[in-house]
């Protein structure tokens, strides 16, 4: 433990933002850099517990009190090893990650957690300046060859993972670059896209091929596809959005966030752009949907100079902190406050979208609301929700934005062609633990088998598929694991 006392001396504290007036200027990351002497005080600020719940509450199994007291004593090197051996990409964690460790961490019980989200990326970052981040290619190659298909979060852990047991991997991308999710649905003042490359670039010369502009099982004769390779890792993600089909829906001025996002990514890069520019500016806009996504929308159509920005959700405000229906150490459902939001943005609780109206022209005016209320379930849970009466009003505006999620990933092409099962929610079939499809040398990670979740959990989900993929290749593995001891627990 790095210092005994280090959570009773010092108090949590992030990284200053550069300010909105500025940041709103350009597509630039704006969190700043700890100085080393506050990085070393938040690193003191874990306890090293005993039962370390934040193990648990982070889906990659980091060891974070052992890398956290190697960032208090200035291991560098060592803090980057703890680190990298649970975790392929800190550096996208360290800067989108929700850090449910955080919300597991001991300390906050009745203090602020520690910030461990932060200490992650300044511990990536620290190793990539000093050369710690080196491609470390297998010495040997099994003579397996694996594909992968998509190249989001879940699809490069899984290649970065098979390609270190030694296997011939190739990663196929239906767009431009490699990074799915990571690339063109996460702004840049979020993620820099130089982040990514660089990464990129490690993979690369550890021996990794990216295929780009190739959509496996459009064109492809899929059985042709799967019986060329020993193995398949589909990892496509969840990339059919929720629809809202109301009265109104085909006015011109409708668009799903991942459309716009897409868009303005691509912008940002100086890639080709297809079909209808879709722009904020001047614009009022609406943001449907409360989520990260939601978010990510409001930060870009305030950096193209929106007239306004309005986000609605049809859920009631959560509460600031945690109440009784969520006890530590269980991921609270809280407001959240994002960087986006700080730029400017009036947020609208408990509202449902009734119609969306027009001009005679066919473009989008107005948007029909009411305020609802919600019953709920002993638990806190929300069950159903009923109209307040009288609330009934129109919104202007002349750009909506849907962000309310993803059903499914896409079933034309790949998942068709290739015969997958789903299960009952429209995902890939592949039990968890397995990750194996009805298919025997086909496996899914990420998204498309789990449903629409986090980076963080894609991650671990292409780390976990990798294994066992690796053990269905070789009858065996030496693939790390966060779930190996439950094979000794069980045995």
């Amino acid at each position: 433990m790095g210092k005994v006392t280090g959570f009773k001396e010092y108090d949590r504290e992030l990284p200053n933002k550069i300010a909105p007036a500025e940041r709103l200027e350009n597509y630039n990351e704006f969190i700043q850099e700890y100085e080393p002497e506050k990085l070393n005080e938040q690193a003191a600020r874990c306890m090293n517990c005993g039962i370390p719940f934040c193990h648990s509450g982070c889906p990659l199994g980091n060891v974070i009190p052992e890398f956290n007291d190697a960032v208090y004593q200035g291991k560098w090197e060592e803090a980057y090893l703890i680190l990298a051996s649970t975790n392929n990409f800190p550096e996208f964690t360290g800067r989108i990650c929700p850090a449910p460790c955080e919300a597991a961490c001991v300390l906050g019980i009745n203090k602020p957690a520690v910030a461990i989200e932060e200490i992650e990326k300044h511990i990536i970052e620290i190793a990539f300046s000093k050369g710690f981040v080196k491609p470390n290619a297998p010495i040997s190659r099994s003579g397996k060859n694996v594909a992968i298909i998509g190249s989001g979060p879940a699809g490069l852990a899984a290649a970065a993972q098979m390609n270190k047991a030694g296997h011939t991997v190739t990663v196929y991308e239906r767009d431009d670059r490699p990074g799915g999710l990571l690339r063109y649905g996460i702004p840049d003042f979020k993620l820099e896209k130089s982040v990514i490359d660089r990464r990129l670039g490690v993979m690369e010369q550890e021996g990794i091929k990216f295929i780009c502009n190739t959509e496996i099982g459009v064109k492809d004769d899929m059985k042709a596809f799967i019986d060329k390779h020993d193995a398949v890792i589909m990892a496509a993600g969840s990339t059919i959005p929720r629809n809202l089909t109301i009265p109104g829906r085909d006015f011109k001025g409708i668009h799903f966030a991942m459309d716009f996002l897409t868009q303005q990514n691509k912008n940002v890069s100086n890639s080709a752009i297809l079909g209808e520019r879709i722009l904020a500016t001047g614009k009022d806009i609406v943001v449907i949907g409360g989520g990260d996504t939601g978010s990510d929308c409001v930060g870009t159509s305030n950096r193209q100079h929106a007239n306004s920005v309005k986000q609605f959700e049809l859920m009631v405000q959560p509460p600031a902190q945690r109440n009784e229906n969520m006890p530590w150490p269980t991921y609270p459902m809280i407001l959240k406050t994002s960087s986006s939001h700080e730029e400017g943005c009036e947020r609208f609780w408990g509202i449902n979208t009734k119609e969306f109206l027009g001009d005679d022209k066919g473009e989008l005016r107005a948007i029909l609301v009411s305020d609802v209320s919600w019953e709920q379930d002993p638990l806190g849970r929300p069950v159903k929700f009923n109209e307040v009466e009288g609330s009934e009003r129109e919104i202007p505006c002349q750009l909506i934005l849907l962000a309310m999620g993803f059903l499914h990933p896409q079933y034309e092409g790949l998942v068709k062609n290739s015969g997958l099962e789903l299960d009952t929610r429209g995902n890939v079939k592949a039990v968890e633990g397995k990750y194996q499809t009805n298919i025997q040398k086909v496996f899914a990670a990420g998204d498309m088998r789990r449903g629409q979740s986090l980076v963080v959990w894609a991650i671990s989900e292409g780390r976990e598929a990798a294994r066992k993929a690796d053990e269905f290749l070789m009858g065996r593995t030496n693939l790390p694991s966060k779930d190996r001891i439950n094979e000794y627990v069980n045995l």
